[in-house]
């Protein structure tokens, strides 16, 4: 599926339902790929709710933007927030699981990269990753996002009946740009 195919808007609270859906079923996904999705276990067991999806959403220069296709069906979303003058975080990329494995990740990737430049004039752009999901983690690589070195604490709390690695934690990412500056010689 190409780029032309793809059709993006910010998300609605009218939106939140289906983007819960969207989310919590494209994270709890089972791939093949080693180190893609990373455990299994603890996939399965990702929850969020809609009221968490629509706070999310309406909190001041936070949004969700939307993929869809000619016939509006939703295909992929991704969270994005200003974060200090320049910056913006990245959170809950998730493709429909049918269409996995097109592109279509990186493309919704591309378009909040985008949309963070244009709307904020974002010049770094910061997610984070599962540590169990190297796999994922070198594909955000591939992208042009690098470890900053930090992490931040996996909520252990919420997994409790979840046998977890030890160390397991969230890798902190970012990408940034540098703006040429135009001059008239």
């Amino acid at each position: 599926m190409s780029i032309n195919n793809l059709h993006f808007r910010v998300a609605t609270t009218k939106d939140a339902p289906q983007l819960q859906h969207l989310v919590q079923s494209a994270f709890r996904a089972e791939d093949s790929r080693q180190g893609w999705t990373g455990d299994m276990g603890l996939a399965s067991e990702f929850r969020i709710g809609v009221k968490e999806i629509e706070s999310l959403m309406t909190t001041s220069e936070s949004a969700f933007l939307m993929a869809t296709d000619s016939t509006g069906a939703r295909l992929g979303t991704i969270g994005v927030s200003k974060r200090g003058a320049n910056g913006a975080r990245l959170f809950m990329l998730a493709v429909d699981h049918q269409h996995q494995r097109q592109g279509l990740g990186r493309q919704v990737l591309a378009y909040a990269e985008e949309y963070c430049q244009l709307t904020w004039g974002a010049t770094r752009m910061e997610l984070n990753a599962l540590s169990t999901r190297q796999t994922l983690i070198l594909w955000y690589m591939r992208r042009g996002y690098r470890k900053t070195g930090d992490t931040s604490p996996f909520p252990r709390e919420k997994f409790a009946e979840v046998e977890l690695p030890v160390d397991i934690c969230f890798i902190e990412l970012e990408k940034i740009w540098i703006r040429l500056l135009e001059y008239n010689a």
